[in-house]
């Protein structure tokens, strides 16, 4: 991926949390714009992480239950690691974990 294609995917990750912010009951994200970039950057240094120790099966690509849960654990541990931005319960985690596998769904390929 290019560094183009990756800015764009980041500004996309950004935005999808703020949709998701006003969406989804139980998940919040403060600090506007700026808040959201670095709830993005915490989710994708996280998820990234899970990939390392998990292996592929729960990675975007390949969503499942085992992508799906994986994706609720990281939502909702970036709360811990970004208090004053990002504020979630379980709830809001499974509900936001839907809602980006939805938007991500229908990105263009070339753009996630």
């Amino acid at each position: 991926m290019g560094l183009a294609a990756g800015v764009i995917r980041f500004i996309i990750s950004a935005l999808v949390l703020i949709a998701v912010s006003w969406l989804s009951p139980g998940f919040s994200v403060r600090g506007g714009v700026v808040g959201a970039l670095i709830a993005a950057a915490v989710i994708a240094v996280l998820g990234y992480l899970a990939e390392l120790l998990l292996g592929e099966r729960v990675s975007p690509r390949s969503r499942g239950v085992v992508g799906f849960v994986t994706a609720v654990v990281v939502i909702y541990l970036a709360q811990f690691i970004i208090p004053g931005v990002v504020s979630v319960n379980i709830l809001g985690a499974i509900i936001a974990a839907f809602i980006i596998g939805l938007i991500d769904a229908v990105v263009p390929t070339m753009l996630r």
